[in-house]
């Protein structure tokens, strides 16, 4: 069965179709642009593919499940549900449960834990079986912990590298826009505010790791600036791109989706 797994975040709207074990297609669409989802998607799935592409074409006609991970708000879950796939498809938005694939969720309140988060750590476990810590870096950086035994220890939230620097222009009245790059002292301003993001998003990873009181336990990391911490991690580091996804392709396969 084809299915569409789809991670509605902060800022973009991360997508890929799914049969089995193969990852067929996959694509990014801001959030701005959810109006248009439906048309992005069908962009991506035509059935008029010729034969000299690496792909056979496809329709979404061919999608059965639907799987979604949204943090984005009603408006884009709205336009989720009209994506114009068959009318006869399952479509199941993922919220975080007490206890599912291996994992337990230690959250005050299960279902108050985001989906994106619930799926990220789901994703991490099936990868390490382990104790780790799982890092999702987008609009905000999520940290949080797994136990050997797959519990969810609890996790931080945090502004993420654009977020922290551009709440900074926004509050203060001399600090400017600017395109900076790391360097261990800068010397700019512009250098200054990239580098005390990544230095604060490092060192929280970093005394969250300690916690775990675990030198081999890796950091599991994802998300859009997970190429620019990786250079300042000196952890244990595992990189996976779209971690959500790969949970949400995890939480269909338990449910008999596959």
């Amino acid at each position: 069965m084809m299915m569409l797994l789809i991670d509605a975040g902060n800022t973009r709207i991360k997508w890929s179709l799914v049969q089995g074990k193969d990852w067929l297609r996959s694509g990014v669409l801001p959030v701005a642009q959810a109006n248009e989802l439906s048309r992005h998607l069908a962009g991506h799935c035509d059935p008029s593919t010729g034969p000299g592409q690496a792909l056979p074409g496809i329709s979404l006609h061919d999608i059965g499940q639907v799987w979604v991970s949204n943090v984005a708000g009603e408006e884009v879950a709205r336009h989720i549900r009209n994506v114009g796939v068959n009318r006869n498809a399952q479509l199941h938005f993922v919220v975080a449960q007490q206890e599912q694939c291996g994992v337990r969720n230690g959250y005050s309140r299960a279902g108050q834990l985001g989906s994106d988060r619930w799926a990220a750590l789901l994703g991490a476990w099936h990868l390490v079986r382990g104790e780790c810590l799982v890092v999702n870096c987008g609009t905000a950086t999520t940290i949080d912990a797994l136990s050997a035994q797959g519990e969810f220890k609890g996790g931080l939230i945090l502004p993420g590298l654009e977020l922290m620097q551009s709440s900074l222009v926004t509050t203060t009245a001399i600090l400017a826009p600017g395109r900076g790059e790391y360097v261990p002292f800068p010397k700019n301003t512009a250098d200054a505010m990239f580098s005390g993001a990544v230095q604060a998003s490092c060192g929280a990873i970093q005394r969250q790791h300690a916690l775990l009181d675990n030198d081999t336990a890796p950091v599991v990391l994802s998300g859009g600036a997970a190429g620019v911490l990786r250079e300042h991690i000196r952890m244990p580091l595992r990189i996976v791109e779209n971690l959500i996804l790969h949970g949400l392709l995890i939480i269909a396969q338990e449910a008999g989706g596959t």
